[in-house]
């Protein structure tokens, strides 16, 4: 089972995100926070492709989890004036499901496939000529006398997001005509986020409360809005107002610091530390050591102490930093 702190800082949608990600979701690019040069350039494609009258050429996202792939997916639908089909890499399982999925689409609409990386090499293989030629071929039959039917579909836009790019083949990621990388956030753009999600929630809190609740966020929106609703939880069981104190309080009962430290992060540092006197040290190492999954490792919690330098990959393996020793208070001796 998760930790609890794990839940609440895990990027990837849970269903209490679904039931918020609606009203919270940005409609347009003008109210979509951050990512200023991916946004510039979604402007032109998007608006030469409406004056053509087609759709926008494939696009893959790129980026952790909870950095807007899905939300720009959806705004870019509204500012063409198209449908939007949602699906995931795990979910089409046979070409069967693809078929289901595209003859459904009307010209210009938008196939989102979350997790792309995770297809399987029939539904990717079957996938080329469609995002060449707008053709899905239908194998009937079996042996000698099995026939291909080609069926002609809408021209479309196909949007992929993926957490692992490294994972795609590259046949499949040189038929997308853009790719974009989402950065993390800095502060002040996690602020202004958790300021309109807020003022959308009809959340008052003060300006110190809401710096606080950026500081810890992990430079991640979704992670944002997470810490958001539970001080909201909190105040209103406590009533009393969200002001810094509360949000220190609330966010400790997750056991997340001043800095958005997990206990698993902090066990992570101290295992380098003390174990391995400082590292370097190999993924699988310290996953055994500390009996985590090494994909939590790798995908939760790394991203983030390398992101605010307590950790360092070299090719030996994972070291923790300066900065991380004295965070944690051991004496300059022990480095």
């Amino acid at each position: 089972m998760k930790q609890k702190s794990q839940l609440i800082i895990a990027g990837e949608e849970v269903e209490e995100d679904r039931l918020t990600d609606s009203m919270l979701r940005p409609k347009t690019l003008n109210e979509f926070v951050g990512q200023k040069k991916l946004k510039e350039s979604l402007l032109i494609s998007i608006k030469a492709a409406k004056e053509r009258g087609e759709p926008i050429d494939h696009l893959l996202f790129s980026g952790a989890p909870g950095l807007g792939k899905t939300s720009l997916s959806y705004i870019i639908a509204r500012e063409e004036g198209v449908n939007i089909k949602v699906t995931s890499g795990p979910a089409l399982q046979r070409v069967a499901d693809l078929a289901a999925i595209l003859t459904n689409l009307e010209k210009n609409d938008i196939l989102f496939i979350d997790e792309i990386h995770r297809l399987n090499r029939i539904i990717e293989e079957a996938l080329y000529p469609v995002m060449e030629e707008f053709g899905l071929d239908l194998i009937l039959g079996k042996g000698p006398g099995a026939k291909i039917l080609r069926l002609n579909l809408s021209s479309f836009t196909l949007i992929g997001a993926t957490t692992r790019p490294s994972l795609l083949s590259s046949p499949l990621r040189d038929r997308f005509g853009f790719f974009y990388q989402l950065n993390y956030y800095n502060l002040q753009e996690i602020e202004e986020i958790v300021k309109r999600s807020a003022y959308l929630l009809n959340i008052e809190i003060e300006n110190e409360a809401t710096k606080e609740i950026a500081i810890r966020a992990r430079f991640t929106p979704r992670v944002a809005n997470r810490f958001l609703k539970r001080v909201r939880d909190f105040a209103q069981v406590k009533k009393r107002k969200i002001d810094k104190d509360l949000v220190d309080e609330a966010l400790s009962m997750f056991e997340i610091d001043n800095k958005g430290l997990t206990e698993t992060d902090r066990r992570v540092l101290k295992m380098i530390i003390e174990k391995f006197n400082g590292g370097p040290v190999g993924l699988k190492n310290l996953s055994v050591t500390l009996n985590e999954d090494i994909f939590s490792l790798e995908d939760i919690y790394e991203p983030y102490l390398l992101q605010i330098g307590f950790l360092e990959r070299t090719p030996r393996g994972r070291k923790a930093t300066k900065e991380a020793y004295k965070y944690l208070g051991y004496e300059k001796g022990l480095f």
